[in-house]
């Protein structure tokens, strides 16, 4: 494909508003000063030669990318808990700026591989000089734990190619297992965690303004 970057502009625009909107959630939260389901916000749009590698995969042509690869433009919203997701789903749900047009659960369904994840695509429109344009664009929300296995997972994935060492398999399932208990004791805590954080930034802030 020609003008790379004429094709890829509304996405960077579409990620660049995205990012603001989702952590000025986040904002709004700490200004009522109550628990924020939304940990953090990152988001990017993915390298020409990953679109080209997933378009290969998937055998979408090159004219079809816009309408059927759907994470071109990608956000994640990291959560300290799993109940945490449920609230920014939600929350996703009650917005009029896109339109949401699939879910993936991949928290109470999870991958083969071990990978959890909730998945939400949205129809998000851009406003550009020559009129409004609707792109496609996923906002994955997981936890820091379930990120954590992700990334490393994703790095080993892009050294073997796909194709890992039944080692490797095995020990990324008991990493993904690992992850998945790690946020089931947190939750059972979740009450006392909550707790020592607003006591700590309480501390935090009276230090600050001595």
């Amino acid at each position: 494909m020609k003008h790379w970057d004429e094709f890829l502009a509304p996405y960077k625009q579409a990620v660049e508003e995205l990012k603001v909107k989702l952590k000025g959630m986040r904002s709004q939260f700490e200004l009522e000063n109550c628990h924020s389901p939304i940990e953090f916000v990152t988001g990017r749009v993915k390298p020409i030669a990953s679109i080209l590698d997933k378009a290969n995969q998937k055998n979408i042509p090159l004219e079809k990318l816009g309408s059927e690869l759907q994470d071109i433009a990608g956000l994640r919203m990291m959560c300290q808990f799993v109940d945490d997701i449920k609230k920014v789903v939600e929350l996703l749900r009650k917005r009029n700026d896109f339109e949401i047009v699939e879910e993936r659960n991949y928290i109470s369904h999870k991958k083969k591989s071990g990978y959890r994840s909730y998945h939400v695509v949205i129809k998000y429109p851009v406003q550009t000089i020559n009129g409004e344009r609707k792109i496609l664009a996923e906002i994955q929300i997981r936890t820091l734990a379930m990120n954590f296995w992700a990334t490393i997972e994703r790095s080993l994935n892009y050294k073997y190619k796909g194709q890992f060492p039944e080692d490797i398999k095995m020990r990324l399932q008991r990493a993904a297992e690992a992850a998945f208990w790690l946020d089931e004791e947190m939750s059972l805590i979740r009450s006392e965690i909550k707790e020592a954080q607003i006591e700590f930034s309480r501390k935090t802030d009276s230090t600050d303004q001595e």
